[in-house]
């Protein structure tokens, strides 16, 4: 991937020093703005490239919108649930987090609220507090041998497990994404959600929130559990239906609950918080110095890299472009959006597109197929080379136009090469492309293939005619009249239709004369 101009960031909450040093070590202005209103940052974020937050900044579309040059939206932490992603994803701008900066940090509260909860000890230090000595009352129950449903086997997932296995606990857990065999290699035995409820005595999630999972815990799953089931959410707030936990919680269903999160915080209604065997934290899960020194280093560090060319890490809108820092991904891309254009110019007169299908060739493209078609849906699209579409945005753009993308990979031993074919009005065009001596070249268009590979560089007038001297001395002439050189040329052989293609000096004020020598010309710049 081509290197992301990142020349100013703005910080809009407590990040850990190191991340300005680091970002300013490496050339990029950044400016501390906290507590800032959302109408201060509307007015302050058009003046930045990037932008670096915890969780308490909402960057809303009104926010982002405002971010006239902004490129990167920096999440200093898990999760992005404060970041408007979709909006984001339309202006074609990244946002990342920290996947892994506070794994650790998190995975600690989350066994500490399950040890609080076995055995009530800020119930217990509570009641010291007030002169009391109760033992009775604050009798608990050991972890060993009980059973611990861990929903979401993501990195915390994976070490609440084997942190609560040294306690004899058996670990079982559902995920939608990890495999079972990878779950099962340290010591969780994967299973539906159905199966999990009935055997927890304890449950741990740690999922993000989103449709799936909001109210995974509530009256229904519950009533499936077993009676005295302890809870605990270090996640996000929501997962856990709050008045539906408040009902176990006082008919006995659910025996406690450890809550480090809420809907809304800090929470206005605090039924659930003055609950009796309730224990909760005011979202403490990062809260940790070596959390926060992690998260700042890694946001700090995934800019710097991104910015660089040198890899893109945590971006949650933008997985296309984690295969585009490989050394030859460049001219590929590159290629992809060149092709894009080339059909662009050829059927400017039938659009709309209906379909576009991109096809790679040769298994060292067998991970390139997705940038390759986005690149080509970025060449088709691209009115203004200044503010177009980019890797980014363009799969929403095309779907907001009504645009099929489908893409295709094929092994083939005798060339790697990218086909893109085009629909639109019931008819279709196709461009075979490849990369050679690390230039993007055309193969062939339309079925018809170039004697020639055509370099996709400088100025390139294609037009459709059948190859005769008589014409090239004609189109040559037309081109000098104008000031123009004709300084490479090639035609396709003689099977489909006979596309020629010439190498320009400079573009052609009119071509209105062109139009009048050849059945059909197109003018393009590459």
């Amino acid at each position: 991937m081509a290197p992301v101009t990142v020349k100013s960031i703005l910080i809009s909450e407590s990040v850990d020093p190191c991340c300005k040093v680091i970002l300013q070590e490496n050339g990029i202005k950044v400016t501390e703005k906290q507590q800032m209103s959302k109408e201060e940052l509307i007015a302050e974020i058009q003046n930045y490239d990037g932008l670096v937050v915890r969780s308490a900044t909402k960057v809303t579309a009104d926010i982002i919108n405002a971010g006239s040059n902004l490129k990167i939206i920096g999440r200093a932490g898990t999760g992005v649930d404060n970041v408007d992603v979709d909006a984001a994803t339309k202006r074609g701008i990244i946002v990342m987090n920290t996947p892994s900066g506070n794994t650790i940090s998190a995975a600690e509260l989350t066994c500490a609220l399950l040890m609080s909860l076995s055995r009530l000890i800020p119930q217990a230090f509570m009641s010291m507090k007030d002169g009391k000595w109760d033992r009775k009352k604050f009798m608990g129950a050991e972890l060993y041998g009980k059973v611990l449903g861990i929903v979401g086997l993501g990195r915390i997932g994976k070490e609440v497990a084997t942190r609560m296995q040294s306690f004899g606990m058996k670990t079982i857990g559902y995920d939608p994404i990890t495999p079972p065999e990878v779950t099962a290699s340290w010591g969780v035995d994967q299973m539906s959600l159905e199966q999990l409820w009935p055997q927890c005595d304890y449950i741990t999630v740690h999922t993000p929130l989103m449709p799936s999972t909001t109210g995974l815990l509530n009256d229904a799953t519950f009533a499936k559990c077993k009676r005295g089931v302890k809870v605990v959410n270090c996640a996000r707030g929501g997962i856990i239906d709050e008045a539906a936990l408040l009902r176990a919680l006082e008919s006995g269903q659910c025996g406690g609950a450890g809550l480090d999160v809420f809907v809304e915080e800090p929470p206005k209604d605090l039924a659930l918080v003055n609950h009796p065997n309730v224990i909760g934290c005011p979202h403490l899960g990062a809260s940790t110095k070596e959390a926060q020194a992690r998260c700042g280093k890694d946001i700090a560090l995934q800019i710097v890299d991104m910015a660089s060319g040198k890899a893109l890490v945590g971006a949650v809108n933008a997985q296309v472009l984690a295969s585009t820092f490989s050394p030859d991904s460049h001219q590929w891309i590159r290629l992809g959006e060149l092709m894009g254009r080339v059909l662009k110019a050829c059927t400017s007169s039938k659009q709309p597109y209906s379909q576009v299908h991109v096809t790679s060739l040769g298994e060292c493209l067998k991970n390139s197929t997705g940038f390759l078609s986005s690149s080509a849906v970025v060449g088709l699209l691209t009115e203004n080379a200044q503010n177009g579409p980019n890797l980014v945005n363009v799969l929403a753009l095309a779907a907001e136009r009504g645009i099929t993308v489908k893409t295709d990979h094929k092994r083939s031993h005798e060339r790697e090469a990218c086909v893109v074919e085009v629909f639109m009005n019931g008819s279709s065009y196709k461009a075979v492309g490849s990369v050679q001596a690390g230039v993007p070249v055309l193969l062939e268009l339309n079925g018809s293939v170039f004697r020639q590979p055509v370099p996709l560089t400088g100025h390139l007038l294609l037009f459709k005619a059948a190859a005769s001297t008589e014409l090239l001395l004609s189109v040559t002439g037309v081109l000098a009249s104008a000031g123009v050189e004709m300084v490479s040329f090639s035609t396709s052989t003689s099977s489909g239709d006979h596309w020629n293609s010439m190498g320009i000096s400079s573009l052609l004020g009119d071509i209105g004369a062109m139009k009048s020598l050849v059945k059909e010309a197109a003018q393009l710049t590459v």
